[in-house]
């Protein structure tokens, strides 16, 4: 019979320990031990009563030391210590933090909870008085104290995970500015990085400054005025800091005790959650568990697993001998009207294990809608399936605006139950309009994750499909024409699906075909046409609209760069002027609407293209639609065609976007309607003389303010080629076409009076007695004031030049790309 138990912590996993072990044992004496003033809270919601959203400071309590008493007859004593452990003679020692007094206490079984605490680096100015950490009801009261007194206007977060996301979303509800600082190139560690991408977007476009990639040097003042100086020498001015770096467990009283840690300091337990001495058990954020879908050791700090193991632990107190079976890190968060959820392992896990994309697993991408399309309201998810070549569901991302938080349990629990893709495709789920689809999000899951792994669909991800060899390959767009106006892949060839049959000869059956449409689904259409034809076919999963997302740096991205330019926070007198008159013109109701939900694509773009026929200059049209891209890809629309992207705004299960036909009824000057100030040349030739006057010229434009693109084609690639020999495979007529041609700027003879090279070293020599600069230093200097400098991929692979022979800082593109820079601007030249 169990006599004595202390618990050591409260909250998640030492409170749900408490009240099962009373439940299942009416006589034992049960003594809770927290060293802070409170033994269970909310941790989860400390950001949103922060924010405003939570109004009452007492609902962050789940459970007082009185209300425990009185319904468990547990001795809860708070602000009390448990400083050190002796499992020889089975006693711990306490310190009340009240009075100073140490005391004894024995046990007969001893459960650890000692939870994480925030790290906190020696980073030189980390302890000023604004700088905080967020992770117990004292750093809230603290925190939310400086706000409400203080004038806090722009709030940098650093550390882009569970909390610093919601401490983002939350400052910005106050209505600060809010940078976000993150050392890696993603926030959000449980979502890959093409996932994590349309969270930075969201992120973004609501007007958040996101620091990717970039560490915090220093805290420094200045001008009474608080700086967060990064890694890369930008200096944030910040009035209020808020570090949520990551956390560490609370292992040094096992540790002095004498117990197994881990590495990271991590309590070691065995399957029935038992440390290292049979009277010690350990639940929650310190301890080391297994991952439940590869089997290896790992940390996982949430708190529906530390409940569960609380629970076990009372169970295995009193003898029922249960296996806490391992943590498959399910969880969720919102992102401002994003919700994003993951469950079992991501890529990067599986990577690290030593696991390779289509030798071990593979990869599904779907973006079905959250119930009927036809039901209003339907709107787009993202799910990520990965599953190993068996079919067996290794994990799961999920990014969506409604259903999220269904599907992922729906998935987390099959992969608990060692499901496969096919059992993923045979779920028999609940459906009405309102809620489902007759096939559920996760049944598309499924059914794509089984075409690919039964070979009826070959794939190409977002991060392949630039990288495949362009000679031997084909990339086919197979969306409608007027969905070219939103953007495309460079050098694709526009075939529509309904046209495929008909054109399919336009094609080359010796090389590979890369298809892509928006969203995937007639790119798989198109492929099994091709496949069925004797083509070689691969289908981009996630399609266009994934791949754009994925490939923007949205750290150089403000909300109006993504959306919209005439926000609030973003906007400048002309733009808030136009929506004053917009809004005035929808409060009188002479708007024109326009219902696009529930449309795929291209329906939305094609219902705006139609409708503008049948109006009037100057008319308003207001459009809903439940496609998340939709904003950003009827604003592309408008500055293609001429007219005037006004505004967005979400509402609760719709978009809505108004554009204007023209801009009659607006007195502003919209920047579509009038050539750009940009300057483009076609370089040609690749002699010394015209590469130098391209490039003052190009300086000179830009140092006026011009735009200037300078796109290299045949000869005049050898100007951008490097100096030293670089290592690529070439065929022997490449190789011998590399040998003839000069290799970089010191190697280029004059159009002129060349005589074998001297008079090249003649004009060199002038320009130094000169102090004319260099061709090396005019290029320099025209990227370092903006010149965008384009080798021509067509071109290079004529004369056999690999990406890699040419300088640093360029960019490749191909005719389309350079056309499409000319249509804006007033001057081009060719050399």
């Amino acid at each position: 019979m169990i006599n004595k138990v202390l618990i050591v912590g409260g909250v998640a996993g030492g409170a749900s320990t408490a009240a099962r072990l009373r439940r299942v044992n009416e006589d034992a004496q049960i003594i809770m031990f927290e060293r802070g003033k409170y033994i269970s809270f909310a941790n989860c919601g400390l950001p949103y009563y922060i924010g405003g959203t939570i109004e009452q400071r007492d609902a962050l309590f789940l459970q007082t030391p009185e209300a425990m008493k009185a319904r468990f007859n547990i001795d809860v004593r708070v602000q009390n210590e448990v400083v050190s452990i002796n499992k020889e003679e089975k006693y711990v020692e306490v310190k009340d933090l009240k009075t100073g007094e140490i005391y004894k206490e024995t046990y007969d079984n001893l459960v650890l909870s000692p939870g994480s605490t925030p790290i906190k680096p020696p980073i030189p100015g980390i302890d000023k008085d604004n700088i905080f950490s967020l992770w117990n009801i004292p750093d809230t009261d603290a925190i939310k104290a400086f706000l409400d007194r203080r004038s806090v206007k722009k709030v940098t977060v650093i550390g882009g995970g569970f909390i610093g996301i919601e401490m983002a979303e939350n400052m910005y509800d106050r209505g600060l500015e809010v940078n976000l600082v993150e050392m890696a190139d993603q926030v959000m560690a449980p979502v890959d990085y093409d996932m994590a991408q349309l969270i930075h977007g969201h992120m973004a476009q609501k007007g958040i400054k996101l620091f990717l990639n970039n560490g915090v040097s220093s805290f420094e003042d200045k001008d009474d005025k608080t700086y967060v100086k990064l890694q890369d020498g930008t200096m944030l001015e910040s009035d209020m800091v808020i570090l949520s770096i990551g956390i560490r467990p609370n292992g040094e009283l096992a540790k002095n005790a004498g117990l197994e840690t881990n590495k990271r300091g991590g309590i070691v337990v065995d399957e029935y959650l038992k440390t290292s001495d049979d009277s010690i058990y350990a639940v929650g954020d310190a301890i080391e568990v297994v991952d439940y879908v590869n089997g290896s050791k790992t940390m996982i700090p949430l708190a529906g697993p530390a409940n569960k193991q609380g629970r076990i632990v009372a169970n295995n107190i009193v003898g029922k001998q249960e296996k806490y079976k391992g943590t498959m890190g399910t969880s969720v968060v919102k992102v401002f009207d994003l919700t994003v959820a993951a469950t079992g392992n991501n890529e990067k896990t599986l990577n690290r294990l030593g696991k390779k994309y289509q030798e071990d697993y593979k990869i599904s991408l779907v973006q079905p809608k959250s119930h009927a399309g036809y039901y209003p309201g339907a709107i787009p998810m993202t799910i990520k399936l990965m599953f190993d070549i068996k079919g067996k569901i290794l994990g799961a991302e999920i990014i969506g605006y409604e259903g999220v938080d269904k599907r992922i349990d729906v998935i987390a629990t099959l992969i608990k139950m060692g499901g496969t893709i096919y059992d993923l495709k045979e779920l028999e789920l609940a459906y009405a309009p309102p809620y489902s689809s007759a096939k559920d999000p996760v049944n598309m899951a499924g059914f794509s994750a089984e075409n690919i792994l039964n070979g009826d669909m070959e794939v190409v991800l977002w991060d392949e499909i630039d990288k495949e060899d362009k000679q031997n390959s084909i990339i086919l767009d197979v969306r409608d024409d007027i969905e070219l106006e939103l953007g495309y892949i460079e050098g694709a060839k526009n075939i529509p699906v309904n046209s495929l049959r008909d054109r399919i000869d336009e094609l080359d059956k010796n090389k590979e075909i890369l298809v892509y449409c928006a969203i995937g689904i007639r790119g798989y259409i198109a492929s099994r046409i091709l496949t069925q034809k004797g083509y070689r076919a691969k289908n981009l999963i996630g399609g266009y609209n994934f791949y754009k997302c994925v490939v923007k740096d949205y750290t150089k991205m403000t909300g109006s760069d993504i959306d919209c330019d005439c926000c609030e926070e973003n906007a400048d007198e002309d733009s808030k002027k136009k929506v004053e008159l917009i809004d005035s013109a929808i409060n009188q109701g002479i708007t024109i609407k326009l219902n696009a939900c529930g449309l795929q694509c291209p329906g939305p773009i094609m219902q705006v293209n139609n409708k503008m026929k049948e109006i009037n200059t100057g008319d308003i049209l207001e459009i809903s639609a439940t496609d998340p891209g939709f904003p950003v890809d009827v604003e592309a629309w408008c500055k293609k065609t001429g007219n005037s992207f006004i505004k967005t705004e979400k509402r609760e299960k719709e978009f809505v976007v108004w554009i204007g036909k023209g801009n009659e009824n607006v007195e502003i000057k919209e920047k579509s309607a009038v050539a750009a100030d940009k300057s483009t040349m076609v370089v040609f030739s690749g002699e010394l003389d015209k590469a130098l006057a391209s490039f003052i010229i190009a300086n000179g434009a830009a140092s006026m303010g011009k735009e200037v693109s300078m796109f290299f084609t045949f000869w005049g690639l050898n100007i951008l080629r490097k100096e030293q020999k670089v290592k690529v495979k070439k065929s022997v007529i490449e190789k011998m076409f590399g040998f003839m041609m000069p290799k970089g700027t010191k190697k280029l003879k004059l159009s002129k009076m060349n005589m074998a090279g001297m008079g090249s070293a003649m004009m060199k020599k002038v320009m130094r007695d000169k102090n004319v600069n260099s061709l090396e230093d005019l290029i320099k200097s025209a990227m370092d004031n903006g010149v965008k400098i384009v080798a021509c991929t067509m071109s290079m692979d004529v004369m056999g030049i690999k990406k890699e022979e040419l300088i640093d800082g360029i960019e490749l593109g191909g005719v389309a790309s350079y056309l499409g820079d000319t249509d804006d601007a007033n001057h081009n030249l060719f050399i």
